[in-house]
């Protein structure tokens, strides 16, 4: 018995690992090469930023939609995965017509919006928090990978498309292998709590600090690569910070596992979001000094990786309606956060380039204090 428990632990490891891989290849591409794609063919700065607003949008607006209507179960996994690669394939016909593709990225944000909280659900349920870094660091290889070979051999949008379908297709196949192991135990006990009973309020201090804290990544995400450059680091010295970052990020993913079993959850978010704090000081204080930037961004480790995976891990413990709070929290920050953080940094960054990394250090800051908030009351509250 306990070696067939062993071995199945393993398969879904295994086939959580390659869907990480491939979903994110998927997300890399998308977000690596697809900005560069559309301005090559003829897209203006306005109309990239709106597409690339409108997936994240959905991804917000999603979860509500879920919260009254819809539960996440295996057949909507099953429908949002098939329509993840329909959609990338209709990328092919709309990209050419910007109010066709804008619609479709629309529908391309719903989708993805409803496959990866499933997943990370799954994840968490079968493998736990303490073995997920191991499991979860794949998907920044395939990150890694597929920024590092399309970055060398790119030269037409037809061929970073085919990129983006072949991806979303071998996220598709091995997320369909995942729902195997999905807890339907688990799901009839969510029912206990309807997804309607589902509160934000309650947790306000909370979700304010999560939304506030990937808004504090805007700048870095948009204009960290114009900042560095503006400032006299090269180019390729430029892509290796980020290469940097991502090496730290799955260092911490691999070895992070004590650290989510010993500690305080909410005590290990406080900690990578004060991170945060310190790294976005640097770089606005400090832009032309590389070995203080190679540690601001060391702590890629702390205010990506270990956040990421303290966050999901306490949001999956805080609610009973497990699948919606992941979907919510995904919403939130990268979804809300992300789009409204690189909508306002662009505003900021015309006025002040450094100023923009103070103001996110301030953001990053709040989040941090409103975690104090949530932790003082949710002694009286949860």
């Amino acid at each position: 018995m306990k070696t067939a428990i062993v071995n199945a632990t393993k398969r879904v490891g295994v086939t959580l690992s390659l869907f990480y891989f491939f979903y994110f290849a998927m997300v890399g591409v998308y977000v690596i090469f697809m900005p560069k794609v559309l301005k090559d063919i003829g897209y203006n700065a306005v109309e990239i930023g709106a597409i690339y607003t409108s997936a994240p949008l959905m991804r917000f607006l999603l979860p509500f939609i879920f919260k009254r209507r819809i539960k996440l179960s295996s057949r909507v996994f099953y429908i949002s995965l098939i329509a993840t690669f329909f959609i990338t394939a209709l990328f092919f016909l709309t990209i050419h017509n910007f109010w066709l593709f804008l619609l479709i990225n629309f529908a391309f944000g719903g989708a993805m919006g409803a496959v990866l909280p499933f997943v990370e659900t799954i994840a968490l349920e079968r493998i736990g928090k303490e073995r997920y870094g191991k499991i979860r660091l794949w998907g920044s290889i395939g990150f890694s990978v597929v920024a590092f070979v399309l970055g060398n051999i790119l030269d037409s949008y037809l061929m970073a498309l085919s990129f983006l379908v072949v991806t979303a297709l071998l996220t598709t196949l091995f997320g369909l292998a995942l729902v195997q192991y999905d807890n339907k135990a688990a799901e009839r006990e969510e029912g206990v709590e309807s997804d309607s009973s589902f509160s934000l309020a309650k947790y306000w201090a909370f979700w304010g600090s999560v939304f506030l804290f990937q808004f504090s990544f805007g700048g870095f995400y948009n204009f960290f690569t114009i900042y560095e450059t503006s400032h006299g680091i090269a180019l390729d010295i430029v892509s290796y910070l980020w290469i940097f970052g991502v090496a730290c990020e799955i260092v911490m993913l691999i070895f992070q596992g004590p650290l989510l079993k010993h500690f305080n959850l909410l005590s290990l978010l406080f900690i990578a979001t004060l991170s945060g704090v310190f790294r976005w000081i640097i770089v606005a204080l400090f832009p032309e000094n590389l070995p203080l930037i190679m540690l601001a961004q060391a702590t890629h480790a702390l205010s990506f990786a270990l956040y990421y995976t303290a966050a999901i891990a306490y949001v999956y413990r805080l609610y009973t309606q497990k699948k919606l709070a992941q979907q919510f929290f995904l919403g939130i920050s990268f979804g809300l956060g992300g789009a409204l953080g690189a909508i306002v940094s662009g505003v900021i960054y015309k006025v002040s380039p450094s100023g923009l990394f103070i103001f996110e250090a301030f953001i990053a800051l709040i989040a941090a204090l409103l975690l104090i908030v949530h932790k003082r009351r949710k002694s009286y509250v949860a």
